[in-house]
């Protein structure tokens, strides 16, 4: 039985309903920057502006080189901002420091998230640091993009708002590895690697590829101790008799390997993976490192010439490069955009890397729509990423089951012989291409010749930069 509403009843729900507009009316004119009317507001995102932020180490072990790449993704954004912006909005890229220390990273990350309310964390680099505050980013629902990193770990169901971006260390490791295994049959080879899942994981990977009865010897090194040469390690892969050595190394840690392999007399075949590879960033800190222990500026030219002959990785155009169209375009972005940085660095693997970094991200702004949030920005990666142009050799993989960017590799040499890279510290050896590119994936999957053509930067890129 439906009871009739009594007049008072009525006259109630009347004022009712009108003070619900009138809250909604409010809630509407609050949120016209958010997306549809009534909606909440999006952290971090207002009518004319995008902040975001990043850790990253501009001091520490793994800074030399390392804090190069926030700088040069700053090029990318200030083209943007003098260009419009994305949807007329600027972007604002705040990094602060972290030392490559996890305990400063997770101090750093919450002050970003809770004081500084980013939109999303972009470019956040390092293993160790950004698995110690993925748990808060994904509950405190915070994009964790395109980490700075190649750990298997970014690929978690469990942490839906975190994306890796370069390729994972297990694929650099399988691509390496399966070179290793043919063009170096029959070799005793020994492995050098940091003792946390950058290291591991690249050595699961060559261990996919590597009989395990070529392996002769596994050397360890630990980063947050990492002060000294790391003599007691090559001495072992020399008494095992390791042939080939391959290591997975940040960029302090390759220097401090191959001094002490050199005074040692020991120069086996090494195969680097390429986070501790580019010449312009190991060759000073070799020059660096003799000189503080007495060596004579001689000794430290010389030191330059031990990465000649090094076997890497690349997914990115060499910096030696001129001829292809990303590479001018960079050099363009630099000088145009961050005459700074160009200045001090010039085009070396990191700036190049935040460069392609820092435009991957752009491009999924523009797919999420002028009514920007935070899910819209990762269904666009998720649904249009692998379609993103880069300067990739090979292309992006992104997709609702895959938090992975790049799963290839070309492999190269890094020769005294190909054309320099030279940057405003000094002229060191390019690399030359031996084979590939290839594709793998993380898993037990076949390593594969990869055929087609890489994109071209866009129009609108190579006119305005």
């Amino acid at each position: 039985m439906v009871r009739a509403w009594s007049r008072r009843a009525t006259s109630r729900a009347k004022a009712l309903v009108t003070a619900v507009s009138l809250v909604a009316l409010v809630a509407g004119s609050l949120s016209l920057f958010s997306g549809a009317a009534g909606a909440a507001p999006t952290t971090g995102v207002t009518a004319k502006s995008i902040t975001i932020g990043a850790t990253v180490p501009l001091t520490g072990v793994a800074a030399p080189g390392y804090d190069e790449i926030a700088p040069a993704m700053n090029a990318v954004f200030a083209w943007v901002n003098a260009h419009g912006g994305v949807y007329g909005r600027k972007i604002n890229y705040d990094y602060v420091d972290d030392a490559y220390n996890p305990s400063q990273t997770t101090i750093q990350t919450r002050k970003l998230v809770l004081q500084d309310n980013i939109f999303a964390d972009v470019g956040p680099l390092g293993t160790p640091t950004q698995l110690a505050v993925q748990g808060f980013l994904n509950s405190e629902k915070v994009p964790q993009l395109f980490v700075e990193s190649g750990c298997d770990c970014w690929n978690n169901p469990k942490a839906p708002y975190t994306f890796g971006w370069q390729p994972p260390y297990t694929v650099d490791g399988k691509i390496l590895g399966a070179y290793i295994k043919t063009h170096f049959a029959g070799k005793k080879v020994g492995y050098l690697y940091q003792d946390d899942e950058f290291g591991q994981d690249f050595v699961k990977g060559l261990d996919m590829e590597i009989p395990k009865s070529s392996v002769v010897s596994r050397q360890t090194y630990d980063v947050a101790t990492l002060a000294g040469p790391l003599t007691s390690q090559m001495s072992a892969l020399q008494a095992a008799g390791a042939q080939v050595v391959a290591m997975a190394t940040v960029p302090a840690a390759t220097a401090l390997a191959l001094l002490p392999a050199y005074e040692i007399g020991y120069h086996p075949q090494f195969v680097l993976d390429a986070v501790g590879a580019d010449p312009p960033t190991v060759g000073p800190l070799l020059s660096s490192f003799t000189s503080k222990g007495g060596g004579s500026a001689s000794q430290a030219s010389a030191a330059v010439g031990l990465l000649d002959g090094i076997i890497t990785n690349a997914y990115l155009p060499a910096e030696n490069d001129t001829s292809n169209a990303w590479i001018q375009v960079d050099r363009k972005l630099l000088q145009n955009y961050a005459p700074t940085v160009w200045q001090k660095y010039g085009l070396d693997g990191n700036t190049e890397y935040g460069l392609a970094l820092a435009f991957t991200f752009v491009q999924a702004l523009e797919k999420a729509g002028k009514n920007l949030t935070r899910q819209s920005l990762l269904n666009a990666i998720s649904k249009d990423g692998k379609s993103f142009d880069t300067p990739g050799l090979v292309p992006l993989t992104y997709g609702p089951n895959s938090h992975f960017g790049f799963q290839g590799d070309s492999v190269v040499q890094i020769s005294s012989s190909a054309s320099p890279i030279v940057t405003p510290n000094g002229s060191f050896p390019g690399v030359v291409q031996l084979a590939g590119p290839y594709v793998t994936n993380v898993g037990k999957g076949p390593v594969k010749a990869y055929t087609a053509k890489s994109s071209q930067p866009p129009a609108k890129l190579v006119k305005t930069a």
